[in-house]
């Protein structure tokens, strides 16, 4: 299977290659991601408080006692998420990237920081967007160790969360990630814009999902799905939901390293 940055005659041809092969090998878990594990959700999380720093950035937000959900976006920094951090910072709603190293956070340093300085969760998803399940362990940890130093140079900080490649995840997954610091997050809504440029579509897809607790999966590297952010937005603050990073989500307890959320 290609590599989603790799060069071709369209750069997104290949991702979106990847992905549509990775929807029909997923279709039977399309919304919590591939690979059988279990999981805990926002609330689960939230019936067990700490005091460490990590609670400290939840905010004024308490998802116990509104209705939250969180944006996320997987497989920037790309041309287009300058656009999506304007909107965002407009709307006044924090989101949580999921970051690819190679040809994207390397690519757009400024973007990366700009993510962290605006109040975005930085969060890794892999170096090279190799599926994990299917390397060895020392690669796994190469995936995620690059990735994990990139952001923290750019940043100041490391990532805490990282989101495997098509949601595909297993045991020596979880054991690497609980030494590298990093809880796993999957996705309750996921509007496969990676098939289409669609963005009445991607934002009908969404709205049709969306739930309390929910995490959206969007991709800002596609070019149907910045410009459906803004009425996802305004329509779920309609039905009153509030956005909140993944961190905020679950707050006041905090994603465990080695754990898998949805």
């Amino acid at each position: 299977m290609p590599s989603p940055t790799n060069k071709t005659k369209n750069p997104r041809a290949g991702l979106r290659a990847v992905a549509v092969s990775a929807a029909a090998a997923c279709l039977a878990v399309a919304l919590t991601g591939c690979g059988g594990a279990d999981t805990t959700l926002p609330s689960s999380a939230r019936a067990h408080p700490v005091t460490t720093s990590q609670a400290s950035r939840s905010g004024p937000v308490d998802c116990r006692e509104v209705k939250c959900i969180a944006l996320t976006f997987d497989a920037g920094p790309s041309e287009h998420s300058a656009r999506l951090l304007d909107i965002l910072k407009e709307k006044q709603v924090p989101a949580t990237f999921f970051l690819l190293g190679r040809r994207h956070a390397e690519k757009y340093p400024e973007l990366v920081r700009r993510m962290a300085a605006e109040g975005h969760e930085v969060a890794s998803h892999t170096w090279d967007h190799k599926i994990l399940t299917q390397i060895a362990p020392e690669e796994i940890r190469e995936e995620l160790r690059r990735t994990n130093d990139e952001i923290e140079r750019l940043t100041g900080r490391p990532p805490t969360l990282m989101r495997p490649p098509q949601g595909r995840t297993n045991k020596t997954v979880h054991e690497i990630s609980r030494e590298l610091g990093l809880a796993e997050v999957l996705w309750t809504v996921t509007a496969k814009d990676y098939a289409t440029t669609d963005s009445a579509l991607i934002r009908r897809r969404v709205l049709a999902q969306a739930d309390r607790d929910g995490i959206i999966l969007l991709h800002d590297l596609y070019d149907g799905t910045v410009p459906a952010v803004p009425g996802i937005i305004d329509a779920l603050k309609e039905r009153g939901f509030v956005f909140v990073t993944v961190p905020q989500l679950l707050a006041p307890g905090e994603a465990v390293p080695g754990e898998v959320y949805r």
